[in-house]
């Protein structure tokens, strides 16, 4: 009698792969979703919470070289928890780091989801782009009130786009504006007339939000950006091609700044927030001297005053990640979130320069961390979910290269 030889069953195989699809699909539309914030709780927030869910339900798992992220931000977030200990009206204390959880829940899932599939970085930074160019355009149509109703777009007459503050929304626009410089410098030239016009919307929508901490990121971020890429590319015909390229994109958007400064609004407004020092820096209480005297009272407070507590003992907030740390997350969550950020610049600069399908987005995302800790001396950002994506990434990447290593040193089989 013949046998019969039974193959294993492959009926599952398609189902996997169109799971995947569309899995991956969420995550970008959740990247998208992350530039419109006119309310909250946001689309952003309820996408998000409900396809992490699914994710790690389905099996996403944490690597050993994720883990650390996941272990800095839940001790950060138990540093904030210890804080409410010490406040003697809870208000919206709980609310307010039920969302930092949340957010750093977020960091932890986009690295994951990075880790387990390295193509997901094209499509993140392809739906962040989508939304960077029409949150950007609707501040530019809402800054020059374009149609009935477009003042929802700026506020004190400045763009903001779908966000609630144009501090928030001019640096969620710098890591698409980078992905497209990096095209344009790296990428063949079929396809520059369409980033440029995406980069100059979006650097428009940047120049119109009037943020100092956004203009300084921009210019940190491209400057960074070109530098290493020169470092990276040694050969003379690429540097001639990054140095013709830059001075004409310096040259455009000179162009573009000065046709919008003809405008006596824009004009106005541009002098006034190009003063280095106002009032509300310098003055009485103001940002710098909140600075020095939160961090003196913040040495005597081991569990911070809990957050939100700051704005009502002086006329605003922190305005500073650093002592917003302690005074919301305590000496625990500080020096977690201290550790955090060395870990993640340490990883950036360890894998920065190596030749992987994910080194451009490491190389951006890296950039624009370091950036984000430099304007963080001059304003909050932990609750920014763009920053908490850029962790992700760094982090995600980070965890790609460990398990390349991996890979590579395992021995080869008989």
């Amino acid at each position: 009698m013949s046998t019969i030889e039974v193959q294993a069953p492959v009926v599952f195989r398609p189902q996997r792969a169109a799971l995947a699809i569309i899995g991956s699909a969420m995550v970008a539309f959740g990247v998208f979703l992350s530039g419109f914030v006119i309310s909250e709780p946001a689309p952003y927030e309820l996408v998000m919470v409900v396809q992490v869910a699914i994710w790690f339900l389905l099996g996403l798992r944490i690597s050993r070289a994720v883990a650390p992220l996941l272990a800095f931000l839940l001790v950060f977030n138990v540093g904030g928890i210890l804080s409410l200990t010490v406040m003697k009206d809870l208000a919206d204390g709980p609310m307010y780091l039920a969302v930092s959880t949340f957010l750093a829940l977020t960091s932890v899932f986009y690295a994951a989801i990075i880790e387990d599939d390295h193509r997901r970085l094209r499509l993140i930074f392809r739906a962040w782009v989508a939304a960077a160019v029409i949150t950007a355009l609707l501040g530019i149509l809402g800054y020059f009130h374009a149609f009935p109703g477009a003042e929802a777009f700026t506020r004190y007459d400045r763009a903001m786009g779908a966000f609630q503050d144009p501090n928030v929304f001019g640096p969620f626009l710098i890591a698409p504006s980078l992905y497209l410089i990096h095209g344009l410098l790296t990428g063949r030239l079929a396809g520059a007339p369409f980033k440029i016009a995406g980069l100059l919307v979006i650097a428009l929508g940047v120049f119109l939000s009037f943020s100092r901490a956004a203009w300084a990121l921009f210019l940190f971020s491209a400057m960074a950006l070109v530098l290493i890429l020169l470092l990276k590319e040694r050969t003379g015909a690429f540097r001639l091609k990054i140095l013709l390229l830059s001075l004409a994109a310096v040259a455009t958007l000179v162009v573009a700044v000065t046709i919008a400064l003809q405008f006596e609004q824009v004009r106005n407004l541009f002098l006034d927030r190009t003063t280095l020092v106002k009032e509300y820096d310098g003055g009485h209480l103001g940002r710098f001297a909140r600075h020095r005297i939160g961090f003196l009272n913040a040495m005597e407070q081991p569990f911070g005053i809990g957050p939100m507590v700051f704005s009502k003992i002086f006329p605003e907030d922190e305005h500073n990640i650093w002592l917003k740390s302690l005074t919301s997350y305590g000496w625990l969550g500080f020096v977690s979130y201290i550790s955090m950020m060395a870990w993640t610049v340490t990883i950036g600069f360890r894998y920065l320069l190596r030749n992987r399908p994910w080194q451009p987005y490491l190389m951006i995302s890296w950039i624009v961390v370091i950036g984000h800790m430099m304007i963080g001396n001059v304003i909050d950002t932990d609750h920014w979910r763009h920053f908490y994506l850029l962790l992700g990434i760094v982090w995600g990447c980070g965890a790609l290269e460990w398990r390349h290593q991996r890979t590579s040193r395992r021995p080869a089989g008989p």
